[in-house]
């Protein structure tokens, strides 16, 4: 039964061969993964991803420069990306955002491209898939500085949401408060599975369902049981899982509610 919809992976990762790329494929194929978002985090992946959209049915893409690539970014890169995102496949700009965890390019730098990026988003009306790590409360501030969540965006879609999705959210349920008021979408990964993760519990227990996006981010983040190994698009079945125990609701319902959302978000007919 093909009812999930694994909104945030790496098919384009580039430590996979093209014959694991392959088998990936085909047990995506084989799951109840009906589609992928594969997400773009430097130019070489973004292109990936695109080729992979443009390939199989069931996969689309996001392209964008990773706070850890941004100090390789150029203007060239940028109207790369304003031409990809002009292809039917690319339903997102992303990822894009500030990580002060690794701290892989000047945070300066890191600033300078989300910006530009979330700008580039707005105009071209695109949703954004943010990457956020150790700097939260930054994050938010230039998103709502660069009107990621201003009435003009949410007038670009028809639903009149402003399409913004923060992705592997690892924030308080407090702040995510705040990111529900603007009506952002937050997307849960194999961590929430994690023995003792409260916080991440906590934060699906404060999300409406209508709020939630689920995601891999494979090869990383594996969920219980198969922590510990690489991760694939159809182990996105055990976030579902663990949403549905926590919320108190069946598999499917869940299942189908994130794959709606993702499917409204992406704006996938």
């Amino acid at each position: 039964m093909k009812i999930l919809f694994d909104s945030h992976t790496h098919l384009n990762n580039d430590t996979y061969t093209e014959e694991e790329r392959a088998e990936l494929i085909s047990e995506i194929e084989e799951s109840d993964v009906a589609y992928i978002c594969d997400i773009g985090f430097d130019m070489p992946s973004s292109r990936l991803a695109l080729s992979h959209a443009r390939l199989l049915p069931w996969c689309w893409c996001a392209v964008g420069m990773h706070p850890h690539d941004s100090k390789d970014m150029t203007e060239e890169g940028m109207e790369e990306l304003r031409e990809m995102a002009a292809d039917p496949k690319v339903v997102a700009i992303g990822e894009i955002g500030l990580d002060f965890h690794y701290d892989l390019s000047p945070r300066d730098t890191q600033r300078y491209w989300f910006r530009r990026q979330i700008r580039l988003a707005n105009e071209l009306a695109m949703p954004i898939v943010v990457h956020s790590r150790e700097a939260d409360r930054e994050v938010m501030d230039i998103l709502i500085e660069e009107g990621a969540f201003s009435e003009r965006r949410k007038a670009s879609f028809a639903d009149g949401s402003p399409h913004v999705d923060i992705h592997c959210y690892s924030g308080s349920a407090e702040f995510a408060k705040e990111y529900l008021k603007l009506g952002a979408m937050l997307g849960v990964d194999g961590p929430l599975t994690y023995k003792n993760n409260k916080k991440t519990i906590a934060v699906v227990e404060t999300v409406p369902l209508e709020s939630l996006l689920i995601e891999t981010d494979a090869p990383y983040l594996t969920p219980v049981p198969y922590r510990g190994k690489p991760n694939k698009s159809p182990y996105v079945e055990y976030v579902a899982r663990k949403v549905a125990e926590i919320k108190g609701l069946t598999y499917e319902k869940v299942a189908k509610a994130t794959l709606d959302n993702a499917k409204n978000f992406f704006g996938i007919e």
